[in-house]
């Protein structure tokens, strides 16, 4: 239930691809300013993430995530009424908060609901919220939308989160009474932040995050300037996004039977590096068996990327400085993440833009990789405090 609430709340990021082509056709919307309407459902959790994954540690995590879905829900339904750009920017900011705080308190939820045992394969499987959500969004949004149009698909994804809201209040069990209070508050802040572990997982998925995006994201873009029919650019967006989930599974497994997470998460960064360059670089004919090429190097960058975000859930619960502040370093985490999914579609807008196509897009993901892998490096070297707590 948890996974699903996550789910119900990650549409709201990935429902706006597959209408950026109609929102820029009718409200004039510049590439650039695409990237930032694609970006702004991360500024919240980019400016609060770790305000918010405190008071999720202190208001409680089952109260957090039910507030988000319904913030997030009334916010795509108010949206649905918007006749112009600025109340959708409004309200889109408003949805990343809601996502915000729907996402958040979940792995720390999760690891409540679910026995110690099987806490890596269920983090794993909670990796994969976001791009089941996001595929979800890219292959149903097209034909919604031809069919009802944009607001209506607005209204459809809100009601599906209020839904899922009113559902974990009745069936989640309840919180346990916290007291908590400003020193507290202040103390846990200090623990997390003057950490080692909570900022190697946060820039970690900080270089992710911006690389995922900025690819799935402008996919249904990049399709129809190549001339590719909607119909075949959303299901071939939607396969690229879906296939994220095999290495989140993965990760899960993989960690459980002992492959250490700094290989994992070495082994995504130099993937997406690789195919996110022979994507978008031009060593491969974009027609005919170079286009096939093409896609095959997206589906890697995309699948065995995935293992990165299982693994670095699982590395937020462990290195965490203690139990009361596993949903502060999540929430950490998350902020950075939301941080490179603000600034990395429009970066890689505007390289496309100064160059005039998509063929240097790579030297911005690249960049990120490389980050990524020094990242996993000093992961390697940090002794988890769960580990070391069983030891």
């Amino acid at each position: 239930m948890v996974v699903l609430g996550g789910v119900a709340a990650a549409v709201h990021v990935g429902k706006l691809p597959p209408a950026l082509p109609l929102l820029q056709a009718e409200l004039g919307l510049s590439l650039v300013q695409a990237g930032f309407l694609l970006s702004l459902v991360q500024f919240a959790g980019m400016a609060l993430g770790l305000v918010c994954g405190l008071a999720a540690d202190a208001v409680g995590l089952k109260r957090t995530m039910v507030a988000g879905l319904l913030l997030a829900g009334g916010a795509s339904v108010l949206g649905g009424f918007a006749h112009g750009a600025a109340p959708l920017l409004a309200l889109r900011a408003v949805e990343g908060l809601g996502f915000l705080l729907a996402s958040m308190p979940a792995p720390a939820l999760i690891r409540r609901l679910v026995p110690p045992q099987r806490m890596s394969a269920m983090l794993g499987v909670w990796g994969a919220y976001m791009p089941f959500a996001t595929a979800l969004a890219l292959l149903c949004g097209p034909a919604w939308m031809a069919w009802a149009g944009w607001p209506a698909w607005w209204w459809l994804l809100g009601g599906v989160s209020l839904a899922m809201g009113l559902w974990l209040a009745r069936a989640l069990p309840p919180d346990p009474r916290m007291a908590s209070s400003v020193s507290s508050w202040r103390a846990r802040i200090l623990r997390t932040v003057t950490a080692r572990g909570p900022w190697l997982v946060a820039l970690a998925f900080g270089v992710y995050s911006a690389q995922w995006l900025s690819v799935i994201g402008f996919l249904p873009s990049i399709y129809r300037a190549a001339g590719i029919a909607p119909g075949t650019a959303a299901i071939a967006t939607a396969l690229a996004a879906a296939v994220n989930m095999t290495g989140n599974m993965a990760s899960g497994r993989l960690l459980q039977r002992g492959v250490p997470a700094a290989r994992l998460l070495a082994i995504g960064f130099v993937t997406m590096g690789v195919g996110s360059t022979l994507a978008f670089a031009e060593v491969l004919p974009m027609q005919g068996t170079g286009a096939l090429a093409r896609f095959a190097a997206v589906l890697a960058f995309s699948s065995v990327g995935g293992v990165i975000p299982g693994t670095l859930f699982s590395l937020a619960v462990r290195f965490a400085p203690d139990e009361t502040t596993v949903s502060t370093t999540v929430g950490w985490m998350q902020q950075w993440s939301a941080f490179g999914q603000f600034s990395g579609p429009p970066l890689v807008a505007w390289v496309a833009a100064r160059t005039g196509g998509w063929q240097w897009s790579w030297t911005v993901t690249g960049a990120c990789a490389l980050a990524g892998l020094l990242l996993a490096w000093g992961c390697s070297a940090l002794t988890p405090r769960g580990a070391a707590a069983r030891s």
